[in-house]
């Protein structure tokens, strides 16, 4: 059996469209791109609300319609009816507190053009910040330990892996009720082809160029899957497929979430392949 790296892809900004890769760079937080030495990383802004809490599709669906590109110097935003937004990476804010989940993360400012830009398109109070560099977040080390997982906007992890074969088994039980779907509503970091369906769930070690990720907890999905992001509409027909056979006890789940144990600045290339490390 080959399994080999299918999709690469890096969401910069939270809750908006990721942008595909041929290649990626690892840091401990994940994976990074490095227009003219930027190091942009994965979830490295969010979007917040006027109490500071992140914004994300599943309370505004239309942040799927939000593109993302990267230049050497700036971040670009577009939406439908709205102006091109750049954000320069060189912009310096003040550093405010921002929420995610139950984490208070330290973030900087962007600027009142970027807040008008969000508040105007999502008709409500919000502001663009971007992780501060000097503030250190870790992952749960109950599932992490014995590493220390640091990681950015990401909602828990560094890294979600995903496999073809699983999306594949799930199209086969949507079928019935419309069209298959794509593995971007899953907003993983990598996609791996040549596992059998959901077998990803048993992987604990996937080594690529020098590399080890470690695989920790399986991802427990909520609502964003229904969010068609050409539309940027909702609908549960994804939740409510999954949840009837992909229920556990700690919630319904496609996708592992992973940190990265060894190897932080390998590269990782689609094509490539990797060696699998089963936990059964």
């Amino acid at each position: 059996m080959t399994v080999r790296i299918a999709q690469l892809a890096i969401y910069p900004v939270k809750g908006c469209r990721g942008i595909a890769l041929a290649r990626a760079a690892l840091a401990p937080t994940g994976l990074v791109i490095d227009p003219d030495g930027a190091a942009i990383g994965d979830r490295e802004w969010v979007v917040v609300d006027e109490r500071g809490e992140f914004l994300s599709q599943r309370e505004s669906p239309k942040m799927a319609l939000i593109e993302t590109r990267l230049t050497s110097t700036h971040l670009q935003l577009k939406a439908p009816g709205m102006l091109l937004l750049e954000v320069p990476f060189a912009s310096e804010g003040d550093v405010v507190q921002a929420r995610v989940w139950d984490d208070t993360v330290a973030a900087v400012t962007q600027g009142e053009v970027a807040d008008a830009w969000f508040s105007s398109y999502l008709g409500r109070p919000a502001r663009l910040l971007r992780f501060d560099p000097e503030h250190r977040r870790l992952a749960n080390a109950r599932y992490t330990a014995p590493f220390e997982a640091p990681y950015k906007f990401a909602d828990a992890f560094p890294l979600l892996v995903t496999n073809t074969a699983s999306l594949a088994d799930l199209n086969a039980r949507l079928a019935a009720r419309g069209a298959p779907i794509g593995m971007e509503r899953f907003r993983p970091n990598i996609v791996l082809d040549g596992l059998a369906a959901y077998e990803e769930d048993y992987v604990k070690t996937l080594r690529a160029d020098g590399a080890m990720l470690r695989l920790v907890k399986r991802c427990a999905r909520c609502t964003v899957p229904g969010v068609d992001p050409a539309s940027g509409e909702f609908s549960p027909r994804v939740p409510d497929a999954l949840a009837e056979y992909r229920r556990f006890d700690d919630g319904v789940m496609f996708g592992v979430n992973a940190i990265v144990a060894e190897g932080a600045g390998a590269e990782l290339r689609v094509g490539d392949a990797v060696e699998i490390e089963l936990d059964l």
